[in-house]
């Protein structure tokens, strides 16, 4: 048997994670966020163990990440037999995914305050 050593997020790292999810973020792709920040690369199922998230949620945070090119990914043959491993690495720096967050945040309010503009308009010609 072979020892493995995972790496599991502390106190300090969910706390970091629940105010990523404060601002909209996903709490799946908050935390796998947090674990990839947290190592040079990772395998799903390293981030399932050190998150507690599961397989499917780990999936689907990578798929949303992939998405907009903050993760990359690359095959890695662990043995000769067998399929190989997917581990993934954080690509782009944490302050261009605080800029896509802030984009989105910044136009919700612009659309918010948008529509009170038009309830006012509304008032104020009857």
């Amino acid at each position: 048997m072979k020892d493995y050593e995972v790496k599991i997020l502390d106190d300090e790292d969910v706390r970091f994670a629940a105010h990523l999810k404060s601002l909209g973020i996903q709490k799946s792709v908050a935390l796998t966020l947090t674990y990839l920040l947290n190592v040079d690369e990772a395998s799903s199922r390293d981030i399932e163990i050190g998150t507690g998230l599961r397989q499917p949620e780990i999936s689907l945070a990578i798929c949303f990440m992939k998405s907009h090119s903050w993760v990359a990914g690359k095959l890695v043959k662990v043995n000769r037999k067998g399929r190989p491993l997917h581990v993934y690495s954080l690509c782009v720096p944490l302050e261009r995914i605080f800029e896509y967050y802030e984009s989105i945040i910044y136009h919700d309010s612009q659309e918010s305050i948008a529509k009170i503009q038009k309830i006012k308009d509304l008032l104020h010609n009857e």
